[in-house]
């Protein structure tokens, strides 16, 4: 679970979007090009590019899955996914919003290694039931006497999982191991910030140790695995870096929640207000492009943009109320914050970008205040400025 950035989307699985970097297609070519070699000297012939292939499209599957184990773990425990993302140097599941107790930590981190050593398991026992244990153990050290082109598939995704499993584990954050860490030492500690700066520490460590190797093995001959590898514990060591200044900045905008940012006098729609107040009362004496909708608690129930107002014809918007053409929030748009919500959790709220601002709601979600991106900035410059 490592880095990653913008994607292209091939597919929504359980609804959440998974998507692929331009970088998952060098690594896939490279894949490819080396197994068809290594199929040939297991004597496959022309079927080596085909298998080269599958194995190389059933080992990002493999990593897939691992990504999936975390976000069907984090969605359980109330966490939102934005997406899943393929690259260069495996796949990050993005979390909408950090974990809010080391319980949930710890199990969303173990969740991947687990699918992961589940999937070396069943490739070992499939290889078992078609050869032999000894022939799975061949392939997967890429033995060349390997007596079957299947084996030597299940062989190669049994070892590239155990090396994918060993590697997440390293304590180092933002691997899982080092999220594992971190979620042990937010539950001795009871701090979930110096727990980040400690795996964070670990991270960089673990980045610089993979660098040095990395140049070893660079100047022992092994020129691509060399670099390969230090450029792996390069971007390790500057994720880690990052999260340790991301937890240091969090200590020092802890004390703040959203309460006390937001603007405590909203200006809300009634949702069975007709369009034509709605446009006359609202739109043209404020001038916003949208506002938040209530019910007759209060409580809020939506967003009605003006363009959708506009949407009905003037000689209509009698006839229709404002909760005929609202957006409806369901409570799992990013739309809303509790009022007691840490300022943090606000900072990678999807409406903050979208809309530019996240409404602000008490524990029955009657509408107590808006958050802008404006107001958002402010309390971080004066974080930083402390």
């Amino acid at each position: 679970m490592v880095f990653g950035g913008g994607s292209i989307q091939l597919a929504r699985v359980f609804g959440i979007r998974i998507g692929v970097d331009i970088s998952w297609f060098l690594v896939l070519f490279l894949i490819i090009y080396w197994l068809t070699g290594y199929y040939q000297d297991v004597g496959a012939g022309s079927n080596a590019f085909l298998l080269a292939a599958v194995s190389a499209l059933l080992f990002f599957l493999s990593i897939l899955l691992h990504e999936l184990g975390h976000a069907v773990v984090a969605i359980r425990n109330g966490i939102p996914i934005a997406g899943i993302d393929l690259w260069l140097f495996g796949g990050v599941a993005k979390l909408e919003r950090d974990t809010d107790s080391p319980g949930v930590e710890f199990r969303v981190a173990v969740a991947g290694p687990l699918v992961t050593l589940a999937i070396a398991a069943v490739c070992f026992g499939l290889g078992a039931l078609i050869s032999s244990p000894q022939e799975v153990v061949d392939g997967a050290v890429y033995e060349t006497t390997v007596g079957s082109q299947a084996t030597a598939v299940l062989g190669y995704l049994m070892s590239i999982n155990v090396l994918v499993l060993v590697f997440n584990l390293i304590p180092g954050f933002p691997l899982d191991g080092g999220r594992i860490a971190r979620a042990i030492t937010w539950k001795i500690t009871g701090d979930r910030n110096r727990a980040t700066r400690f795996a964070a520490v670990l991270g960089r460590g673990v980045g610089w140790a993979l660098i040095a190797a990395g140049a070893a093995w660079a100047l022992s001959g092994a020129e691509f695995s060399g670099l390969w590898l230090a450029l792996i514990g390069w971007f390790l060591a500057q994720a880690a870096r990052s999260a340790q200044a991301q937890a240091t900045f969090a200590g020092r905008i802890e004390h703040l929640r959203v309460g006390d940012v937001m603007d405590a006098e909203p200006v809300a729609i009634r949702e069975d207000l007709p369009l034509d107040r709605a446009e006359s009362e609202f739109f043209l004496r404020y001038g916003w492009p949208w506002f938040p909708v209530v019910d007759s608690g209060g409580r809020l129930v939506g967003v009605v943009a003006h363009e959708a107002v506009r949407s009905v014809a003037d000689q209509e918007q009698a006839l229709h109320t404002v909760g005929t053409v609202m957006a409806r929030d369901d409570g799992e748009s990013g739309l809303r914050a509790q009022v007691e919500d840490p300022l943090e959790s606000l900072l990678g709220q999807e409406s903050l970008g979208r809309l530019g601002a996240v409404l602000a709601v008490d524990g029955d979600g009657v509408l107590r205040g808006v958050v802008t991106i404006e107001r958002v900035r402010r309390a971080l410059r004066g974080a930083v400025a402390a």
